[in-house]
Parts: structure tokens; C-alpha cells; sequence
């Protein structure tokens, strides 16, 4: 691969970035069509999936298509769907060199678009960025390949590790700048997720706000029995949708009161200890086709989650503030008794947002 090959590569990464949140079940793909050393094209997957990015590109691109290079963050796509494969469309369009971040590990896919383009004649290269790709696509990936989304915890905490005071109080710890940019982490899932511990002592929006998403994430809550405040979720059907998780022994009053509201809701299996089964809930999810979930909480549920390792990334918000060992922690209890068995992640960011610190860490 040449430096101009990274680099156009580069600039579809960045595309590709556009469509997160946007776009499941489908991945969020990035493409640039560069003819003569020129970006003729340029295109990035679309809300809801369609257009694909390469079909965007080629149409911006037109006649200047013919003979030029495609840069495409995944393999086009080989399978006919909705609407007819990329890899035919490239074919068709009269590329003479395709080069991509990655194969597409989809069933459907898996190898097959690049084929088709060879077989024409196409030059096809593969693994330009591919490791970069694979980050961008970490959710599409997830759900592929181990049939649940992507989990990102989100903990905004004191110094050491409190969520809120003893008496409870919680607004706010972090300043509002954290606060903004959290609003424009939940624009890049698919989901915002509680557990319904958190969604009984906050009663939650968990909509994006100081902006306008172009889809807006779905609402997740996990609560066993589905005693939940109504207040604010049930007059906010119409701002996002609203996934309820609860288990057998859910009353049917409160089932057909949420359902008649709008809500969609999952009937799934509870652990004996009493909690739904959290494979169950991330399963349930991936097979709705989301490949993205960002969890806020709270204590309880995300000690559930992390015990289970569905915890891919930690995300932090610490401030400089003191709470002490009477404040309340971030994550319930989970049994560690050797730090061998602790859950460990590698940081991979560190950013001063306003007076609070965000670190992103993920698990290998």
C-alpha cells in the first residue's frame, strides 16, 4: 500500500464515522473514489442502512467512475438484499482497482464481493488500515460474529468513584461540558441502556438533547419485574423508541400498560438469584440487529454485565471531587477476590473535557 492509498483510506475512515448510530443493522461503511489523483466520489452509509456508501460515491462520481480506484472501509457487499449489490454496482461502473480496510465476516459476504470483482477484472487489495477499520466496526463486528452488540459502560464518577452522595444526590458531579459530550457519545450508538434501579430513582429521558440526532437511539431498560416511573418515559414515545427487558414475573397490568403506550417489549429468562439473565439481554439485542449499546447505569446492573465480561469499553467521566466510602459506588458488588479474576481493560484515551477527565478503555 502506498501513502496515498492510507491516506485516501484515511478519509473514508472519517466518512464511515458519520454513519454511527445511524445505521444498524447495516455497518457503518465509508468510500472515496479517486480518479487520476483526484477525489471524484465521495460517500458514506445513509440512516437506516441505505444507500450503501459505495453507491452514494458512484453516483456523485457519475462517468468519472470509469477506470479510477475505490477506497471502501469493508467489502462491498455480494449478496442481493433490498437493493442490488455494491460489487456489481462497482463492476458496472467500470473501476479499475478497488482497495479495502477488510473482509466482510457476514455469511452473506465473507469473501464473495471481492471475488466478483476480481472475476471482472478488477484489482482488489485488501488490509489498507484494516486495524483501524476493525475499531470503527468493533458493533457490526460483534453482532456478526458473537451475535450481540458492541457494550460501551459509561460511568461519570468523583474521584474516587462515587456516583453520588450518601443522601443520594447525583446533579451533577461533572460539569456540563462532560455532560454535552456525553449527548454526543449517545448520538453514535444504537442504544442507551439502564437498568431499571437507575430508572426508578432518575426516571431517565435517555434522548439525545442540544441537538438533533438523525435517528434517535433506542431506549433500553432492563427491570425483572417492570416497576418503572411513567412520568417522563410515557410522555416520550414520539422523542425515541422505548425496548423494555423485563422476565416472567412481570405483572400483566404493567405489560399491557407499556405496550398500549408504544413500547416494545421482551419477555425473557431471570436468573435464580433474582435480574434477567444478561447474555440473554445482550443476545435479545443483537438479534434486533443493534450493534451498538451504550450503558449509563446503574451500580447494580453494570456489576451484572461486567461479571458476565459483556463489558467491551469502559467509559469515564471523573471529576475532582471527593465523596468518600459513604457515597455510592458506581458498580455493585462482583465477588472479586483475586486480582487475577478482576476484569481488565487497556486505555486507549485520555482528554480533559472542561474540569473533568475522559478516559476510554477497552477490553482485549
Amino acid at each position: 500500500m502506498t501513502g496515498a492509498d492510507r491516506r485516501f483510506m484515511s478519509l473514508a475512515l472519517g466518512l464511515a464515522r458519520r454513519g454511527l448510530g445511524n445505521v444498524w443493522p447495516n455497518p457503518a461503511v465509508g468510500c472515496v473514489i479517486v480518479r487520476e489523483g483526484r477525489i471524484v466520489g465521495r460517500g458514506w452509509t445513509q440512516p437506516g442502512g441505505r444507500p450503501h456508501a459505495e453507491v452514494r460515491a458512484l453516483a456523485q462520481a457519475g462517468a468519472a467512475a470509469r477506470g479510477a480506484v475505490v477506497y471502501v472501509t469493508l467489502e462491498p457487499c455480494a449478496h442481493h438484499g433490498k437493493t442490488p449489490p455494491c460489487s456489481e454496482a462497482l463492476i458496472a461502473a467500470g473501476v479499475a482497482r478497488v482497495v479495502s480496510a477488510m473482509e466482510d465476516p457476514d455469511p452473506r459476504v465473507s469473501g464473495g464481493g471481492h471475488e466478483k470483482l476480481r472475476a471482472a477484472g478488477i484489482a482488489v487489495e485488501t488490509g489498507c488500515l484494516e486495524a483501524e477499520a476493525r475499531a470503527l466496526q468493533a458493533g457490526f463486528l460483534s453482532r456478526i460474529t458473537r451475535n450481540r452488540p458492541w457494550l460501551a459502560l459509561k460511568l461519570a464518577s468523583s474521584f474516587d468513584g462515587r456516583i453520588a452522595t450518601a443522601t443520594g444526590e447525583s446533579q451533577w458531579i461533572t460539569g456540563p461540558e462532560a455532560r454535552a459530550r456525553v449527548h454526543a457519545m449517545r448520538a453514535e450508538f444504537d442504544a442507551v441502556m439502564v437498568g431499571g434501579g437507575t430508572a426508578r430513582a432518575d426516571d431517565p429521558l435517555l434522548t439525545v438533547r442540544n441537538f438533533t440526532p438523525l435517528r434517535a437511539p433506542v431506549r433500553v431498560i432492563v427491570s425483572e419485574t417492570l416497576d418503572l416511573p411513567s412520568a417522563r418515559l410515557a410522555g416520550s414515545l414520539d422523542q425515541a423508541p422505548l425496548w423494555l427487558m423485563h422476565g416472567p414475573r412481570a405483572p400483566r397490568e404493567a405489560r399491557d400498560y407499556w405496550s398500549e403506550l408504544g413500547a416494545e417489549l421482551f419477555d425473557l429468562p431471570a436468573l435464580a438469584g433474582g435480574g434477567l439473565d444478561p447474555f440473554a439481554v445482550m443476545e435479545a439485542l443483537g438479534a434486533r440487529g443493534l450493534t451498538r449499546v451504550f450503558c449509563e447505569g446503574g451500580g447494580q446492573f453494570a456489576a451484572a454485565l461486567a461479571t458476565a465480561g459483556l463489558v467491551d469499553e469502559l467509559i469515564g467521566f471523573t471529576a475532582g471531587v471527593l465523596l468518600g466510602s459513604d457515597g455510592r459506588a458506581g458498580i455493585g458488588g462482583m465477588g472479586v477476590g483475586n486480582l487475577a479474576d478482576a476484569p481488565r481493560f487497556r486505555l486507549v484515551e485520555t482528554t480533559r473535557i472542561g474540569a473533568d477527565v475522559l478516559h476510554r478503555w477497552r477490553r482485549d
